[in-house]
């Protein structure tokens, strides 16, 4: 099955009660969509259905992230292609993961689910702790910072960046332009 929205988001809160969590899913939904307008306008409800469930397994199983999404979706019989882009978006964090991301899709997640942390971090410590003000310097001054949002991994955005074929400083702005379109409807 290939979840709409609205369904994703349901499932999302079967296994998570955290805000943060359930504003984290909302938000990387929010972004994968705006990537999809872009790259692949017909499959955008399921660009952001993987956004939404991909940390579906972190609040209840944070050791086994990555992990024991693979049973939680299966039981709700969730598309594989679903599934393996989700496992994938641990790829060269988590031990358990060796499917490297392949489709753009895979290495968008990949790649922004690391820079939300960043960006919202970024946004926090602006007097509007908002990210509709910000711009391009604010984050390349942080990311060069590695005690600022220490948790996101700097790496991955890198990695995903040279996965995309583009520069991190595009990847980079794609998100942040991405998370604006979201700050009417989500606080971001």
């Amino acid at each position: 099955m290939v979840p709409n929205l609205q369904e994703a988001r349901d499932l999302l809160k079967k296994y998570n009660s955290g805000e943060f969590h359930l504003l984290h899913g909302e938000v990387v939904s929010g972004i994968m969509g705006c990537f999809a307008r872009q790259y692949d306008p017909q499959n955008e409800v399921y660009w952001a259905a993987v956004g939404m469930l991909h940390d579906i397994d972190f609040e209840l199983y944070p050791e086994e992230h990555c992990a024991k999404c693979v049973e939680l979706l299966r039981s709700h019989d969730i598309d594989e292609g679903i599934i393996r882009s989700i496992v994938n978006h641990g790829y060269g964090r988590l031990d358990w993961v060796t499917v490297k991301p392949e489709l753009q899709m895979e290495k968008i997640l990949f790649a922004t689910d690391e820079l939300f942390g960043l960006i919202g971090a970024c946004a926090m410590v602006r007097p509007s702790k908002s990210v509709r003000d910000m711009d391009m310097s604010s984050i390349k001054k942080k990311f060069k910072k590695k005690e600022f949002a220490a948790g996101c991994c700097r790496e991955d955005l890198v990695q995903g960046a040279e996965m995309l074929g583009v520069s991190l400083e595009e990847l980079m702005r794609q998100t942040l332009d991405a998370m604006k379109t979201l700050v009417d409807v989500l606080p971001v």
